[in-house]
Order: structure tokens, then C-alpha cells, then sequence
């Protein structure tokens, strides 16, 4: 495959980028946790795939209590992952291969571990110290009832006590995740100053760009009230943790920082608010660049509500002259084969459950269909590692291995996100399926199925009907085809070119002479345009000139 260029001024616009949690992708070191240097000896893989970016998901100095999320210091890498010269050989070596990097950027709140907090912790209440982060005294007779109501993602109150330096029962500190987040006050100018460094420093070592966690929450109403949780929320009235109105000028002096290089630095934002509106305002000229559509990725598998989701989406960017972006599955979220196959195909992080039935078989072709489409509609698109190994969500995994606080603050009610984290099989029949080196005495930090030996890339490799194939098949059309990636795109009619598709037939023309067609009905439809339309590529077979259900396919028409 010929080399993509690394030149393109706004890349990011039409790239395909593929998300890499790396403590799952590749174990170079043999402990059982994936690491930079299993990331740099499985880049010809990447190269192969045809993916245009790497995002990977925090590999800085971490205790690890929520995946990396919990930051101590972004200047390091963790030393589970390898070294920071690690990290500069692996952005420079997949540069020369035409692949870009993102690195992520968790600007909401650090590691309990992170030496600011350490101090504030050894400080006195009001203490310098302590106004970097958001500590308070509590309510109550004797200061024993958190501040506010305020409820954490993970479960219970975002508050947590601390225990003063003389020992006492002390202030307490906001958490919006896991205790050993505490979250930052961004009102504090030093709180800015740090994270513009840290953009230059890894702008400064060949990061194309940084994808933003939780850019919605940073700011909060500094008269911490409380919040009603059981009332819809005003979209006129401020929500006190969450969209604030401050946020939008933080952004900006990123954006000039990000548009300062000479290659300009990509700005992604992950975005989970209701109102349209509202999300698009983050993506205005001297803002983001893009931002996560989470619409698309809870949408289910229905032909309606499918069309509706992409023309809001495209309607909503239209506007602020913003690319879409379109993602089936992320570090956070049930996979794809799994939640197709399940009654209820959309995702809801409050609908998580234990035992729900699953038909992998119709979820996997559904999953396929579904990487046509994404890969087909204007704009960006985020693959999440092992969905294109069609990997199911693992659902067995012994409690004593579970590491995910959602698991562990609910008490097990909520499975947790583990279950898309499980390490990637890459060859063999058996566990650790070369995700570790042979000699490796440690098992992978999560427990592989014995299912996956089929599913590992060595497998799936040359099959010309595996998930792996149709992918590289897709991303290579998709990067040689003109009308793919950013630009228009026409919806067509139910009636398209005497084909009767129906109204649960998704069809849309790309450019002059490229169709996508989604069958998401229970019957099989006829193929529309001339005999001669070229089949370019199809997720399923396409008997006698007819697309069976849950099946789509790309044409080239004249």
C-alpha cells in the first residue's frame, strides 16, 4: 500500500483513526500489560490496516485506578508502558509509515497521586495549595455531610473526606469519577498555564493532536450549589458542573496554541451533551476542531432513528464548517457484535446489566454492516482496537480480576467496561494468543476466552470473509475513492433508480458514482442502478442481484 502523505493541513477532516487502550494491544515485556514498545513491533499491522492516526488513550505515569485516567504526571510514561524516549521513537516511527499521533489529554481531574494533590493534602485548609483542586468544609453539625449533593460517575457522592494533618476529620474534596480523582479548579490561573505546557510539550514531540477527556466538565458554578437530579435540566438554565459558559475561552487558547505549529495541531473533544445546539458551539472556527458524536455511537441498529442521528449530525456541523465524526465503539462501551445482537441494540451507560442475551452471530453481521456505513459517511472515523477482529464483549470475567471502579463503587451491580478491554489475540490457540511473547510467564491482566482463538489476527488473516479483511478491504476504497471521508454526501430516495429499497433501507450517494446501501429490514432488497453498477465491496453476499437483511454494500455507478 503506498505511503499516505503527512502533509495534509487539515487531516484531520477525513482521517480514519484507530484507538489504541494500550494496555491491551501488545506485550513486548512479557508482565501481561501491553506496552509502547508491543505498540511500535505491531505498526506494520496498523500500516496494513490502512488507519490514517493513532489515538491512544493515556499512557502516562499512573496508579492505574481508573485505567490511566487517573494522571500523576504528564510529562512521564508509565513505566508499565515504557519510557518517554519510547513514546518519541513510537510517534516518530509511525510518522514514517504516513500514521499520525493523538495523544489524550485529561484536563478534568489528576491522580491522588499527583504531587499537586500530595501537597494539598500536607497543607492546611484555605492554603494555596488547596485552591488548585476544589476542597471545602463539610455541612453539619460537625462538618460530617459532604458539601453538596453531587453524585459521582462512578456511584455515591463525588465528595470524599480527608484526614487533616494533626489527624482530625478534616475538609472534604470533589471527585466527579473515582475517589482517587480529585478534580481540578479551573478558575485557578496555574490550573491553565500547566495544561497550555503540557499541549506544547507533546505538540513539541510530533503529537498531531490531543483528545480531550470529559471537555464538558471542567468548569463548575464556584457556589457549588445543589443539584436535582430527578428534574430535567433547563437548556437555558447553567448547569452547575456541566457545558459551562468559561469553557469556550479555555478552549480558544488551546486552539491558538494548536493552530501556532507550522502543521496545525488537531483539537478533539469528548462531548456527551443533549442539545445539539449546544455541542456545536465547541466547534466554532477558534474552538475544537472535532469533538466525539456520541449520538451515532448509543444510536440502535433501526433504519429511522439511524437517519435521523446522521442528518442532525450533519446539520449540526454544517453550520460551524466542523467535520462529523463517527465511532461504533470506544474503552467505555459494550462492543459492537455484542450490542447489535441484543434486543435492545442502542447504549445507555444506565442500561448496563449482567446476563442480557446476546446473539453474536446476528451481531456480528450487523457489525459489519454497520463498519460500511460508518466508514462511508462524511467526515472522520474513530475503530476502536479488536473491532476489526470482530471481538465480543466479554462478559465472564472472574470478579476477583475486575478493575474497573464503575464494577467495584456500584458493588457489582454495573459490569463495568472490562469487558471491552480485554487484551487483543494476535496468533496461536491458545491464551495469551501472542499477545504476550512466548516466554512470558505472567498471564494478560484481563483473561482472554478460549472462544478468541479463531478471532485472532493470524486467523483472520488472508480469510476473505473475515471482519479483518472487509476492514482493510473498506479502508483502502475508502482512502483511494475521491468522494470518501470529508464532503457531501445525497441521501437517495426509497425509490432510488427503480430499485423499491423501503423505508428501512438506508441509501446515499457520495460524490457522482459511489452508492452505500444499509438493509436494516427483515427482507431482502433488490440492488438499485444499472446492471453494470460495480459491486465495490459488500459486508455479507449478495445472492442473484438482492441485499439480505442486515447486510450493506458499496457500488460504483457511471
Amino acid at each position: 500500500m503506498e505511503t499516505p502523505t503527512v502533509h495534509e493541513p487539515q487531516w484531520w477532516r477525513g482521517a480514519a483513526i484507530y484507538q489504541v487502550y494500550v494496555r491491551s494491544f501488545a506485550d513486548a515485556g512479557g508482565d501481561g500489560v501491553g506496552d509502547l514498545a508491543g505498540v511500535r513491533s505491531r505498526l506494520p499491522y496498523l500500516s496494513d490496516l490502512g488507519v490514517d492516526a493513532l489515538w491512544f488513550t493515556p499512557w502516562y505515569a499512573s496508579p492505574l485506578a481508573d485505567g490511566g485516567y487517573d494522571v500523576a504526571d504528564y510529562r512521564e510514561i508509565d513505566p508499565a508502558f515504557g519510557t518517554l524516549a519510547e513514546a518519541e521513537k513510537l510517534i516518530a516511527e509511525a510518522l514514517d509509515l504516513g500514521i499520525r499521533t493523538i495523544v489524550d489529554i485529561v484536563p478534568n481531574h489528576v491522580s491522588d497521586q499527583h504531587v499537586w494533590f500530595q501537597q494539598a493534602l500536607a497543607a492546611p485548609p484555605g492554603s494555596p495549595e488547596r485552591a488548585r483542586f476544589w476542597f471545602r468544609p463539610g455541612r453539619g453539625e460537625h462538618g460530617e455531610v459532604a458539601p453538596n449533593n453531587w453524585r459521582s460517575q462512578f456511584g455515591g457522592s463525588a465528595w470524599t473526606r480527608v484526614t487533616e494533618p494533626d489527624g482530625t476529620p478534616g475538609e472534604w474534596y470533589l471527585h466527579r469519577f473515582a475517589p482517587e480523582q480529585p478534580d481540578l479548579n479551573w478558575d485557578h490561573p496555574e490550573i491553565r498555564r500547566e495544561h497550555e505546557d503540557v499541549l506544547r510539550f507533546w505538540f513539541d514531540r510530533g503529537a498531531a493532536g490531543v483528545r480531550i477527556d470529559s471537555a464538558a466538565e471542567l468548569v463548575k458554578d464556584p457556589a457549588l450549589p445543589d443539584y436535582d437530579y430527578e428534574a430535567p435540566h433547563a437548556p437555558d438554565e447553567p448547569h452547575p458542573y456541566i457545558d459551562r459558559e468559561e469553557l469556550h475561552d479555555i478552549y480558544r487558547s488551546w486552539r491558538a496554541i494548536a493552530d501556532s505549529y507550522p502543521q496545525p495541531r488537531a483539537l478533539i473533544g469528548e462531548v456527551w451533551l443533549p442539545d445539539p445546539v449546544r455541542f456545536a458551539r465547541y466547534l466554532r472556527p477558534d474552538e475544537l476542531h472535532t469533538a466525539f458524536n456520541f449520538g451515532f455511537l448509543a444510536c440502535p441498529w433501526d433504519a429511522v432513528e439511524l437517519r435521523d442521528t446522521i442528518t442532525t449530525t450533519l446539520a449540526v456541523h454544517a453550520p460551524v464548517g466542523a467535520p462529523a465524526t463517527w465511532v461504533l465503539a470506544n474503552h467505555d462501551i459494550t462492543r459492537t457484535a455484542t450490542r447489535y445482537g441484543r434486543e435492545h441494540t442502542g447504549f445507555d451507560f444506565a442500561d448496563k446489566a449482567h446476563g442480557i442475551p446476546t446473539d453474536l452471530e446476528l451481531g456480528t453481521r450487523r457489525a459489519r454492516a454497520a463498519a460500511l456505513l460508518s466508514l462511508a459517511l462524511p467526515g472522520s472515523v474513530y475503530l476502536y482496537q479488536g473491532e476489526e477482529l470482530a471481538l465480543p464483549e466479554v462478559e465472564d470475567i472472574p470478579a476477583d480480576r475486575i478493575e474497573d471502579p464503575m464494577y467495584h463503587r456500584t458493588g457489582g451491580v454495573d459490569p463495568g467496561r472490562d469487558g471491552c478491554r480485554v487484551p487483543i489475540p494476535w496468533s496461536g490457540v491458545v491464551p495469551p494468543y501472542g499477545f504476550s511473547p512466548p516466554t512470558a510467564e505472567a498471564e494478560p491482566w484481563l483473561p482472554q476466552p478460549a472462544a478468541w482463538a479463531r478471532l485472532s489476527a493470524e486467523a483472520q488473516d488472508g480469510d476473505p470473509a473475515s471482519m479483518l479483511t472487509l476492514y482493510r478491504q473498506a479502508l483502502r476504497i475508502r482512502r483511494d475513492e475521491a468522494a470518501l471521508g470529508d464532503g457531501p454526501m445525497e441521501w437517495l430516495t426509497e425509490e432510488a433508480d427503480g430499485a423499491a429499497l423501503g423505508p428501512r433501507v438506508l441509501a446515499f450517494r457520495r460524490g457522482a458514482g459511489f452508492t452505500c446501501l444499509v438493509n436494516l429490514s427483515d427482507a431482502a432488497v433488490p440492488l438499485p442502478g444499472p446492471a453494470a453498477a460495480e459491486v465495490l465491496l459488500a459486508s455479507g453476499p449478495t445472492p442473484g442481484g438482492l441485499l439480505p437483511p442486515d447486510t450493506a454494500v458499496w457500488l460504483r455507478t457511471t
